[in-house]
């Protein structure tokens, strides 16, 4: 009889780990399903794993800790029908489950450990680089330390060391899935050996993709009059050529298809589908985003964070990406589009390329905080041994 796996996760970065894993555990023995407690699921849906229960994509696009409006606009837009009717599927669904894998915080280990089934818990969304020390709440303590979760993975080496020395031995630190999916597909991205790439990552949350996008444009215009530069936009399949076009449009630029921008003489190239190829080109990034951020710093890359509007990227959730990836990242300005952010975006920018020193300590940190590829299969393994034991 086949081993039944259920994932549970909550975000876009907690599915495409859970993704990542599933793919390694790619075998007949076992039957797995999955539950995106946030958004679509659309990583899960593109493996073809089924969603036991409802999924909607709310206001806060699950981020609501950087600010409590949030919460309310997804109270208004049906969040506790949702959770509650996805926390009923789960107890159904899991009775005859031999593992659940809960990919992410409170959310999907609490409701693992409250189904009384065996599971392990993947603590994607926080790091003991945060505050030196990891800081559990009550309820995310009790469910880890009890004997239903028999494994503990962390997102880095420091955070597996720091719950250890607290006594959980099961902590362990097996790699970092999202470092998996970054080998260049090798599409020609028409670059020029010898002027320096600047990768544009504006996010996947749309419509907030699309006003990150815009101040990037206008950082790229005063990086330009410091030097000459190459700008590629790691475009999502939700950014088509139409809104691609209208965002550039507001700032200024004309539209000269192909995802090309141009605004007097500085061409911005928007890509769709070539994000490894972008992130492994590039000599640094303007970065508006939550994992793609934390594989442009794996990868070695500087990395200049403006804040948006948000709901996501404001500077809360810029400052704290800052505590958890060190060096590696810098922040310009508290609030968006102040009178001399772009000028001094354009500053950090020149002394990212200039500075040999400081891209040496961004590669060594990108090692140390993200870690090396080889997750996916790592923490895969691991399970097929635990479910098969």
């Amino acid at each position: 009889m086949n081993k039944k796996i259920l994932f549970l996760s909550n975000g876009h970065g907690e599915d495409l780990n859970a993704s990542l894993i599933i793919k390694s555990l790619a075998t007949d023995s076992l039957k797995i399903a999955a539950l995106p407690i946030v958004g679509d699921g659309k990583a899960y849906l593109d493996l073809g794993v089924p969603i036991i229960a409802p999924t909607a994509n709310l206001p806060s696009g699950g981020i609501v800790y950087t600010n409590p409006l949030n919460w309310v606009k997804d109270i208004a837009n049906g969040l506790i029908a949702l959770t509650l009717g996805q926390i009923k599927a789960v107890f159904n669904y899991s009775r005859d489950c031999d593992l659940l894998v809960a990919v992410g915080d409170i959310v999907p280990i609490s409701i693992a450990w409250l189904t009384r089934r065996p599971f392990v818990a993947f603590i994607v969304s926080t790091s003991s680089y945060y505050e030196g020390r990891l800081r559990l709440p009550l309820i995310t303590r009790l469910a880890l330390e009890s004997d239903r979760c028999v494994q503990v993975f962390t997102r880095d080496a420091f955070t597996a060391r720091d719950l250890q020395k607290r006594g959980l031995d099961k902590a362990v630190f097996a790699g970092y899935p999202i470092m998996d999916v970054l080998t260049p597909s090798g599409r020609d991205l028409e670059l020029k050996p010898d002027i320096p790439v600047i990768a544009l990552l504006p996010g996947s949350r749309l419509p907030e993709a699309l006003d990150n996008l815009s101040l990037q444009l206008c950082l790229c215009e005063e990086a330009a009059k410091l030097q000459p530069l190459q700008f590629c936009i790691a475009l999502v399949a939700g950014i088509d050529e139409g809104a691609l076009k209208d965002s550039g449009m507001k700032q200024g630029w004309q539209y000269h298809g192909e995802g090309k921008l141009v605004k007097n003489g500085v061409m911005v190239r928007g890509y769709w589908g070539a994000f490894p190829d972008i992130l492994q080109s590039c000599d640094a990034v303007v970065g508006m985003a939550g994992t793609a951020v934390e594989q442009a710093v794996g990868l070695g890359k500087p990395v200049l964070q403006i804040p948006g509007s948000g709901p996501q990227f404001t500077y809360p959730f810029a400052e704290a990406q800052m505590r958890l990836l060190g060096d590696s990242v810098v922040t310009i300005d508290r609030k968006p589009k102040t009178p001399a952010m772009f000028t001094r975006g354009a500053g950090v920018l020149q002394r990212f390329l200039r500075d040999s020193n400081y891209r040496e300590l961004c590669s060594c940190n990108g090692l140390e905080r993200v870690g090396e590829p080889g997750g996916s299969s790592a923490i895969a393994g691991i399970l097929l041994r635990i479910v098969n034991s």
